[in-house]
């Protein structure tokens, strides 16, 4: 069965997205929510570690849900609920009542998160794959090059309420995009072997895989690493910086758009090399980068430029990393990426709550923390590679 991948990868990508939206839209706006809600930096960092934590939980059911009942039933659920808590959000009048609403918005945001992994392995698998994850990386990428511009924009218009009403709309958008837009790609006779034993056998199936459980976890250390730099950005760029929340979306934009870039290479130099070499050059490109950017910094080097040029090299690489594993740890699993990608997706999103909450401890205002923090999760993204490569099932090109 043939499928326009451009127009495959655009509806994917834009539901991929939706989750991503309430992340980096807010971004530019964590000072001021503190400033408006009397909240110190912790709190105001819970907001966002509440999201990722439901985010990565209802992962778990929204996976399994869309193997026994189909891909598009539980992703309109998930981004129904998505919109309730972007409303719930909206009208916060403190603090708690922030970070309850955005557990709310985090449950739903899963959804279109693991669903549209499942879709892409429905329909292909290998290199193909990749390249089908790259394009709907692309569009993917509206998201963190935008979203921090447009949600500095929204603040100066509406205050950062206002943002929160913008990623509601998104989700109706969305929704009319899975009910008019997107195929089901899991036909009833594949749902009927589909149900609650069956779901437990596959997280068993699952758990008992090294290598799976290596690769996902190569893809959440990374993903940590990025997450690490999503909580701390936006107070290490405008209160130690001085950047206006507008410079600060252009900043985050710069490195968001080298992670994309690269991405895009990921399915060509697949077809050429392999996956399992491009994760091992990128892998090892990554950490070594990181870890300079985190010496110069210690040696005193603290200026702005140096910053964003290490960051913008380093998630160049790990642009190449992610859709490259991520499609090696489905490719055995296909009977069951509905579950596959639900654990991979909520050991990526625990992972990243878990280092985030360890930076919290250790955060001082300067860029020293993160920049160690980053480069601390890439080391580890390294020696986790090299182990699970090292132990590939298939030693020849994954294709």
């Amino acid at each position: 069965m043939k499928h326009n991948f451009l127009r495959l990868a655009l509806v994917l990508g834009l539901l991929s997205a939706i989750g991503p939206f309430a992340i980096d839209m807010y971004l530019p706006a964590l000072p001021a929510i503190g400033r408006a809600l009397h909240a110190d930096v912790h709190q105001v960092q819970l907001s966002l570690m509440t999201f990722f934590l439901a985010f990565a939980l209802s992962q778990l059911l929204y996976g399994p849900a869309s193997d026994m009942f189909g891909r598009k039933t539980p992703l309109y659920v998930g981004i129904v609920l998505f919109i309730a808590g972007s409303v719930g959000c909206a009208f916060s009048p403190s603090i708690g009542w922030l970070i309850a609403f955005r557990f709310v918005q985090g449950l739903g945001g899963g959804a279109p998160n693991v669903i549209t992994l499942a879709v892409v392995r429905d329909l292909h698998t290998g290199a193909e794959a990749a390249r089908l994850m790259s394009l709907l990386m692309l569009v993917f990428s509206v998201s963190p090059i935008l979203a921090p511009v447009m949600g500095s924009v929204v603040i100066d218009a509406g205050g950062w309420p206002a943002i929160f009403a913008v990623v509601g709309t998104l989700g109706v958008l969305g929704l009319a995009l899975a009910r008019f837009a997107l195929e089901e790609t899991r036909p009833a006779a594949e749902r009927a072997a589909s149900g609650f034993a069956s779901t437990g056998r596959a997280f068993a199936t699952l758990l008992r895989d090294p290598h799976f459980l290596g690769l996902a976890g190569v893809v959440s250390l990374g993903v940590a690493s990025f997450f690490i730099y999503l909580s701390n950005s936006s107070f290490v760029l405008i209160n130690h910086y001085g950047l206006t929340p507008r410079q600060y979306g252009l900043a985050f934009s710069v490195n968001a758009a080298s992670f994309i870039g690269a991405s895009q290479l990921a399915g060509r130099l697949g077809h050429r090399y392999g996956l399992k070499r491009v994760v091992s050059v990128s892998v090892a490109g990554f950490a070594l980068t990181m870890c300079a950017g985190s010496a110069l910094n210690l040696a005193g080097i603290d200026h702005l430029a140096t910053l964003i040029v290490m960051l913008m090299i380093g998630f160049g690489f790990l642009g190449l990393v992610i859709p490259s594993t991520t499609v090696m740890a489905l490719e055995h699993h296909g009977a069951i990426a509905g579950a596959a990608s639900a654990l991979m997706g909520t050991m990526e999103m625990v992972g990243g709550a878990i280092f985030m909450a360890l930076m919290g401890l250790v955060v001082d205002g300067t860029a020293r923390p993160m920049l160690a923090g980053v480069a601390g999760a890439a080391v580890l993204t390294w020696g986790m590679a090299a182990i699970t490569l090292r132990s590939e099932r298939n030693a020849a090109p994954t294709h």
